[in-house]
């Protein structure tokens, strides 16, 4: 066991319930086979880090993926929930930092994680922040329920006010740089993630033919 835990929070990849305001636009299909190669570059990530890892799925435990890693189903009524349950139980069971990610980051490398954990030896919180105002990454270095709970989840302001309440406690907090997620068709197309994926372009231009 690492004094440190990286959590990684993944949607099961399923037909119709992944990346649903990228498929407005190229169709379930297509935003299926964009989150699929997303999942990917996360599992590349995390695999280079040596610390221990914990996947958490929205739904089911899939084998294939993470192999020899723990593995468990997301527990919570909404993400604050889902998230604060996660750290709960890596905290219970004497991790000292711990980070948690999403899995639709096409630029995410083990180097933002290490940053991250790294920060918290400094910080109480670190953020990695996402362009449309939420976060890409959240670290801990002791248990702060506040960031969980009465919060916009997705909307614009998320990072913004949960900033504005860590201050008014005098939490001390650590900013990462910030990184763009895959949420609508204008991100995908603006990605080098994209650009240098011919393969994927050409399966969803077959999709929207």
């Amino acid at each position: 066991m690492t004094d440190a835990l990286v959590i990684v929070f993944v949607k099961n990849i399923k037909l119709g319930t992944v990346k649903t305001r990228l498929a407005k636009t190229i169709g379930d299909y297509g935003a299926f086979e964009v989150y699929t190669e997303l999942v990917k570059i996360t599992e590349k990530a995390t695999s280079e880090l040596k610390v221990d890892k914990r996947i958490y799925f929205s739904n089911a435990i899939v084998d294939s993926q993470w192999q020899d890693n723990f593995k468990a189903v997301q527990n919570g009524s909404d993400l604050g929930e889902r998230m604060l349950n996660a750290f709960k139980d890596g905290f219970k069971d004497g991790y000292k930092r711990i980070v948690l990610i999403g899995s639709d980051l096409p630029d995410i490398s083990s180097k933002h994680i290490e940053c991250g954990l790294q920060k918290l030896n400094d910080n109480q919180v670190v953020f990695g922040p996402a362009e449309d105002g939420g976060y890409y990454l959240i670290g801990l270095s002791e248990l702060e329920t506040c960031v969980f709970e009465n919060k916009p989840w997705s909307q614009s302001n998320l990072l913004e006010v949960t900033l504005n309440e860590l201050d008014q406690k005098g939490i001390k907090t650590g900013i990462l740089g910030t990184l763009n997620d895959i949420d609508t068709y204008e991100d995908l197309i603006a990605s080098d993630f994209y650009k240098s994926n011919p393969k994927l372009q050409e399966k969803i231009q077959q999709l929207n033919d």
